[in-house]
């Protein structure tokens, strides 16, 4: 038996309930591991409350880190003891847990196993925004939303050591002051500001090269007139609601623009993808030119709290659930 959070039934964050669960020996494939920490992430809540598909019951997650602890069959690549991390298996609320392998990388000696669980998903997804779906470099204006979250607090440094020009928006000053000091250059309040003036203002009219938006309803279709000609609109989230449908020949209007809507799952969907964007987090990470800091823990117990806190927009950066 080990400890889990359960969801039984879709719906608020008081549907995360702590309870006893079997855990049977890892199967072929598989490794089991005593979880140190489980990382806290808005799709966690769309699974919650259904606006991505999931069938009760069960146990929510995708990110964390621990330590093998048993090996199931044909398992070779991996051993009891080894220090792992994921950011793509259902499941991750739990003491322990069963994962197959092609979902874990090992963690690099120097970094901890809360740092790697603070750091998977949030991580290789600025690391897929920023090389893969659009390749920033030396030149490159780019505009963030939600600056300060798990995932823009780790881009906006990632993207000034790449030589971009970095412009984000948040709601509180607190959140401004924090994004400032995590590589953007310039930070909109986007509570008291019109965000498309101000990004105007700021690229003297010309717009940026591409938007960056986990935001969703509250944020389209203005980032589209954020973008310069043929700019690229990123839509990585729906933190506020999705975007609704929408006429195509809104991106011919609006300057010829490109329009995309990437997961990080299709992003490191082979054992070759998963270690190349792992390895290149781990990389920028241990240059010390990417910060992860972990801004907030709650006991897994307390994984309802932490929810309501994360969808009141109460947590910056990273948050860790310890079981």
């Amino acid at each position: 038996m080990t400890k889990a959070i359960v969801v039984r039934s879709l719906g608020g964050p008081d549907v995360l309930k702590l309870e006893d669960v079997a855990l049977d020996a890892p199967g072929p494939g598989e490794v089991q591991i005593k979880q140190a920490a489980i990382g806290l992430n808005f799709i966690d809540v769309y699974f919650r409350t259904g606006l991505y598909k999931a069938e009760p019951p069960f146990i929510p997650g995708k990110e964390g880190a621990g330590t093998i602890t048993a090996l199931g069959e044909g398992v070779t690549d991996f051993a009891v003891g080894d220090r792992v991390a994921y950011a793509s298996a259902d499941g991750a609320y739990a003491a322990e847990r069963n994962v197959a392998t092609r979902h874990l990388v090992k963690v690099p000696d120097g970094i901890s196993l809360e740092t790697a669980a603070a750091m998977m998903l949030k991580g290789m997804t600025a690391q897929y925004l920023l090389l893969q779906t659009y390749q920033v470099k030396p030149g490159t204006v780019i505009l963030f939303h939600a600056a300060a979250g798990g995932v823009g607090l780790i881009a906006g440094q990632w993207a000034k050591a790449l030589g971009a020009t970095v412009i984000g928006t948040a709601g509180l000053q607190a959140k401004i002051d924090l994004a400032l000091a995590h590589g953007y250059d310039h930070v909109i309040d986007y509570g008291k500001d019109d965000f498309v003036a101000r990004v105007r203002d700021l690229t003297g009219g010309a717009g940026v090269d591409v938007v960056y938006d986990s935001v969703g309803k509250d944020t389209f279709p203005h980032s589209l007139d954020c973008l310069k000609p043929r700019g690229l609109f990123v839509s990585f989230g729906n933190s506020s609601g999705p975007v609704d449908a929408f006429n195509m020949g809104l991106l011919s209007q609006k300057g010829s623009l490109y329009a995309t809507r990437p997961t990080l799952f299709a992003y490191i969907a082979t054992r070759a993808a998963l270690d190349a964007c792992a390895n290149s987090l781990f990389d920028i990470v241990q240059s010390n030119k990417v910060r992860i800091n972990i801004n907030q823990t709650y006991p897994l117990a307390e994984a309802g709290r932490a929810h309501t806190d994360l969808e009141a927009r109460k947590t910056s950066g990273t948050t860790l659930l310890i079981p």
